[in-house]
């Protein structure tokens, strides 16, 4: 039963420090699922990539598969289906709850309190925080089985290419239509 407390732990852990949605806690879900151990640098890359393909936030889709493997990967006799549900179930109400509670009581101060300079203040600060954090994760993608440098393809290069072309639409204000 520890590795359910350990997974709430984790999990309201990564809800209520992932500021900046999905992609700006991926950092924070590495180390605390990679450092558990409850899964590997590589399967944490894959689950990254099926939690891009599935409907919802990355976040919640990758606590929701992480929670299913994690009993499996630290005790053998807990393989079973409905321990991975239980481990599901918990390790995404762990990252959803923080949230809900901290927007739940922050909005009504916030609507009090709008118009403070304190609070235009500290939305200010927060957006190039999560800009840091966006780069961070983009950082954390690149490791050795995403770009490995004997194996260039051509969608890295595409990628390469769309990235460099977005930032010239954005950096030079170049009017564009789709």
């Amino acid at each position: 039963m520890t590795i359910f407390w350990q997974l709430i732990r984790a999990y309201v852990k990564i809800g209520l420090f992932g500021f900046g949605g999905g992609y700006a806690m991926l950092s924070l879900v590495q180390n605390e699922v990679v450092g558990h151990g409850w899964i590997t640098e590589q399967t944490f890359t894959d689950i990254v990539a099926v939690s891009q393909m599935t409907p919802g936030p990355i976040g919640i889709n990758s606590a929701t598969y992480i929670g299913y493997a994690a009993p499996a990967s630290v005790n053998p006799e807990l393989s079973a289906v409905w321990w991975g549900l239980l481990g599901s179930c918990v390790a995404t109400l762990a990252v959803v709850l923080p949230s809900f509670f901290l927007v739940l009581y922050s909005s009504h101060f916030i609507r009090r309190h709008q118009d403070s300079g304190v609070i235009k203040a500290i939305f200010s600060g927060l957006r190039p925080v999560v800009v840091g954090l966006i780069a961070s994760a983009a950082i954390l993608l690149m490791n050795g089985p995403n770009f490995n440098p004997n194996n260039i393809n051509w969608q890295l290069i595409t990628n390469i290419i769309i990235c460099i072309a977005a930032f010239c639409l954005v950096f030079f204000r170049i009017p564009w239509r789709g």
